[in-house]
């Protein structure tokens, strides 16, 4: 019999990239996560981070998880579905259900879970989902949990999905799942021309807003209400470790929807549910973002702020309205020697290399904060700058 972990000791990439002393991944913070932050004892500008709204140093959110622990302990030891629910996870899933405008609300320890349960929960095997390619992979994942078929159409192209959608049997249902705001490439979905053609076929729509929370929309309410299309949008998918400075996600849906996911999602009946602290964090944080809606333009304002400086600086970026600020840099190893060069000059960001992108599309993510000061961005925009032009 062939040993199973001899996969594990043959020459890999990440040795690679030790040995050349390029290896960018799992680098320790020595300081909160905010526009500033101590890594390998030097302070660095902190671009790569997913924390939009720049809420997880906020005092009184930070307060708000204190007294979740000192009240509630460290862990509610289960699910929701047996004996792991607290008063406060129905607060969080009512106050939030009211800031999206639907019926209601289902939150899962983590996003990534989050899609793993909706999806599963939701299709079944003689069901079809429709993917964008570049969905985020825990939408692919989620995939493999159901005994539906799953098609892909090329990234933002509506000719495509609609040639998936007519591969769809009549008798069969259908789901399309779309980012809201790509993570990648910081683009925001076609969910117009998609919302229109699943009304044509008669499909539902899935919409990822991990990155679109507290981003876009009225007071940030996400992709659907960016186009005026809360009514359109079935099925809405979010996280609270991003703009909601915690850690979890949630489903929003009619009742009916959700209802039937909280009693047929394994991913979801079998996992803990979100701790005391995490949960009051997210609650904090929505209720902040609620009190002040102007957070997502400053956040908005300061990557328009970001990206014409990149431009005048001549730095080739895609130019998305939203705040991830991707810099091309092509091909692997130039991506990771631009990485290593502007981390050790003071900014940190993350390389985005193939499989997340397409081979010589490489790219440097950057992404803004709502807490980002005018003399920070400029300082990073001087640095990535200057090292984007160096020989």
């Amino acid at each position: 019999m062939k040993d199973i972990f001899e996969k594990c000791y043959e020459p890999q990439l990440q040795d690679q990239l030790r040995e050349a002393d390029l290896y960018p991944y799992f680098r320790a913070l020595e300081s909160r996560q905010d526009v500033e932050v101590i890594m390998e004892g030097k302070r660095r500008i902190m671009l790569g981070s997913n924390n939009y709204l720049g809420l997880t140093v906020n005092p009184e959110i930070v307060e708000a998880g204190i007294k979740a622990l000192e009240k509630y302990g460290t862990g509610c030891s289960g699910s929701r579905f047996l004996n792991g629910t607290l008063q406060m996870h129905y607060e969080l899933e009512d106050e939030l259900k009211n800031f999206l405008g639907k019926e209601a609300v289902m939150t899962f320890p983590t996003g990534f879970m989050s899609n793993l349960g909706i999806i599963s929960g939701i299709v079944g095997r003689h069901d079809y989902m429709i993917l964008d390619k570049e969905d985020h992979a825990s939408i692919y994942d989620a995939t493999r949990l159901t005994y539906g078929k799953m098609l892909r159409y090329k990234h933002a192209d509506m000719e495509d999905l609609e040639r998936q959608l007519k591969l769809v049997p009549e008798e069969c249902g259908c789901l399309i799942i779309t980012d809201g705001v790509f993570s990648m490439g910081g683009d925001i979905a076609k969910l117009p021309e998609i919302v229109a053609l699943a009304k044509k076929y008669g499909a539902r729509v899935m919409v990822d807003d991990a990155h679109g929370l507290g981003v876009l929309g009225k007071g940030g309410r996400g992709t659907a209400s960016h186009f005026g299309l809360e009514d359109e949008v079935d099925i809405y998918m979010g996280t609270f470790s991003k703009s909601l400075a915690s850690l979890g996600g949630y489903m929003a849906a009619d009742y009916k929807i959700v209802d039937h996911v909280r009693h047929n999602s394994r991913p979801y009946m079998f996992a803990a549910s979100i701790p005391p602290a995490q949960c009051a964090v997210a609650l904090a944080a929505l209720r902040y973002l609620e009190a002040h809606p102007e957070l997502p333009e400053k956040l908005n304002s300061n990557a328009d702020r970001f990206r014409k400086r990149l431009i005048e600086k001549d730095v080739k970026i895609i130019e998305a309205p939203t705040p991830i600020v991707p810099i091309y840099t092509y091909e692997p190893e130039n991506t990771l020697l631009k990485n290593k060069q502007i981390y050790e000059a003071g900014v940190y960001t993350n390389p985005v290399l193939p499989p997340a992108c397409a081979p010589g599309e490489c790219l440097l993510r950057t992404s803004l904060m709502a807490s980002h000061t005018d003399a920070l961005i400029d300082e990073a925009a001087d640095i990535i700058g200057e090292v984007m032009h160096r020989q």
